[in-house]
C-alpha cells in the first residue's frame, strides 16, 4: 500500500484543486496518511501570489524532507509555473505545473513505486491545453462549506499580480457540469456551496477584459441555476470585481433566499492614482456607485474586500484616501496584506519604495479600523434571527449569513449543523 499526504496553500480555487488531487489519489488506490511522516508520496499544491506564500510552500517541502527523507515530493500548483528565485535550490522533487498531469504522474507511482520514489529527480512542466480535467468532486472532505471551482485563469494583468503569468488559460465549467457537481456536494451533506474562480466574474468568457463582452450575463445565469439545486441551503459567491456586480446578478441574489447577502468586492486601494498604477479597471467613484447599488437592492449586505498596503506609488496622502474610503463603505471584513514585489510583473519597475516598517504600520491601521467596522456591522443585528453554519464544534463557532463568526451558547452543536436563533448578548456571542 502506498500512502500519500497533501499540503494545500492559497485561495479557494487551490483548496478545491487540493480536494481533487486527494480524490484522484484515492481513486488510483493510494491511501491517505495520518501525516507526511508516514507517506511515501507527498504533494505540495502551491501558491505564489506573495513571497510569503512561496516561503510557506518551501517550508513545507523542507519539513517533509526532514520528516520523511525517502518520500517522493511533487510540487504542483502555481509556484512551478512561475519564473521566480523561490523555485531554485529545492533539490530532488518533481515539478508538475498542470495538476491535470497528476493523473499520469500518480499512475506511474502506482505502477512502479520503487523506481519512481528512488529516482524522483525529473522535473516536469506541462501546460498542454487539451489535457482532460480532473474528475468533479463528490465531497469536500473535512469542510462544512464546499468550494466549487467554476472558472480558472486571468489575463487582466494588474501590475502587481503574478497570477496571469501562472494561470494563463481562461476556462469555465459548463453550466450543466457545475449544477451536477453542486448536486453531488449537497448529496454528500454540504449545506453551503461557495462558487469560486480565479476571476469569477469572467465566468463563461474567453477573457476577463470586459471590452468585447456581449450583453448576456452568464454568471447571473449560473448563480440562478445553482441556487435551484434541491437541498442547497446556502449559496455564496467568492471575490468579484466591482463592475461585475451587474443588475442581473443583483436581481438573482435578491430573488433567492438561499443566496447569502454577502459580497466580496476587491478594492485594493482607495486612491485613484494608485489604482491606475495597479492597472485596475475602475475608479473609486465606480466602486462607490456599485456599493451603493448593492446596499439599495439587498438587505444590509455584508461587503468584504481586499486591500494592498504599501504599493510602491502609495503616498501618505494616498493611504489616508484609502482609510477614508474604508470608513465610508463600512466594510464588514477586510483582508489586508503588505505589498510584495513579484519578479516579472509590471510593478517590478517601480521598485519596492515603501519601507517594511511603513507597510506594517499601514497594515495595522487598516486592521484596527477593520475590526472596529466589523463590530459595528455585527452589532446592527443584535435581537434579530440568524442562521449559523457550525464549523468548529469544539469552540461552538460558525458563520452566519453575512459572513461574521458567531459562538453558539446554551445548546449542543454539531459540525455542519445549521442553527437558527436570536442574537442576544447573553445567548449568542459576536466574535
Amino acid at each position: 500500500m502506498i500512502f500519500y499526504a497533501i499540503h494545500t496553500f492559497g485561495c479557494k480555487v487551490n483548496q478545491y484543486e487540493g480536494q481533487q488531487i486527494a480524490q484522484l489519489c484515492d481513486n488510483l488506490g493510494l491511501k491517505k496518511a495520518d501525516n507526511c511522516q508516514n507517506a511515501q508520496v507527498v504533494i505540495v499544491h502551491s501558491c505564489c501570489v506573495t513571497s510569503l506564500a512561496s516561503a510557506k510552500c518551501r517550508q513545507a517541502i523542507n519539513r517533509t524532507k526532514k520528516l520523511s527523507p525517502n518520500a517522493a515530493i511533487i510540487l504542483t500548483g502555481c509556484l512551478p509555473k512561475a519564473n521566480l528565485p523561490e523555485l531554485h535550490n529545492l533539490g530532488n522533487i518533481r515539478l508538475v505545473g498542470n495538476i491535470h498531469n497528476l493523473n499520469k504522474e500518480i499512475s506511474e507511482i502506482v505502477t512502479h513505486p520503487e523506481f519512481y520514489i528512488k529516482t524522483k529527480t525529473e522535473h516536469k512542466i506541462n501546460e498542454k491545453r487539451d489535457l482532460p480535467q480532473l474528475e468533479p468532486l463528490k465531497s469536500f472532505t473535512g469542510h462544512t462549506r464546499a468550494f466549487l471551482k467554476v472558472q480558472d485563469g486571468c489575463d487582466g494583468f494588474c501590475s502587481y499580480c503574478i497570477v496571469p503569468y501562472v494561470r494563463k488559460n481562461i476556462w469555465s465549467k459548463p453550466l450543466t457540469d457545475a449544477v451536477a457537481e453542486a448536486q453531488h456536494l449537497v448529496s454528500s451533506g454540504h449545506k453551503e456551496i461557495v462558487l469560486s474562480g480565479i476571476h469569477l466574474g469572467a465566468y463563461g468568457r474567453s477573457s476577463v477584459i470586459r471590452k468585447g463582452w456581449d450583453e448576456k450575463d452568464r454568471l447571473a445565469e449560473l448563480v440562478k441555476t445553482v441556487a435551484q439545486v434541491p437541498g442547497l441551503e446556502r449559496l455564496r459567491l467568492s471575490s468579484l470585481e466591482p463592475a461585475e456586480l451587474s443588475d442581473a446578478l443583483l436581481d438573482v441574489i435578491a430573488s433567492y433566499k438561499n443566496i447569502m447577502p454577502h459580497l466580496h468586492l476587491s478594492l485594493q486601494s482607495g486612491s485613484d492614482t494608485v489604482l491606475e498604477s495597479m492597472n485596475r479597471k475602475y475608479s473609486i467613484g465606480d466602486f462607490l456607485k456599485v456599493v451603493e447599488k448593492a446596499k439599495s437592492r439587498l438587505d444590509r449586505p455584508a461587503i468584504t474586500t481586499d486591500i494592498i498596503a504599501g504599493f510602491p506609488t502609495e503616498t501618505d496622502e494616498n493611504f489616508e484616501q484609502t482609510m477614508n474610503i474604508i470608513g465610508r463603505v463600512g466594510f464588514s471584513r477586510i483582508h489586508v496584506f503588505p505589498y510584495s514585489m513579484r519578479k516579472g510583473t509590471a510593478a517590478e519597475k517601480f521598485g519596492d519604495t515603501v519601507s517594511a516598517a511603513v507597510k506594517r504600520e499601514r497594515v495595522n491601521q487598516i486592521k484596527q479600523l477593520g475590526s472596529e467596522l466589523a463590530r459595528k456591522f455585527a452589532a446592527r443585528f443584535i435581537g434579530e434571527r440568524v442562521t449559523v453554519l457550525v464549523e468548529d464544534e469544539k469552540n461552538r463557532t460558525g458563520l452566519c449569513e453575512r459572513y461574521y463568526t458567531m459562538r453558539v451558547l446554551g445548546r449542543p452543536v454539531q459540525k455542519g449543523q445549521i442553527i437558527t436563533g436570536t442574537i442576544q448578548p447573553d445567548g449568542w456571542s459576536i466574535l
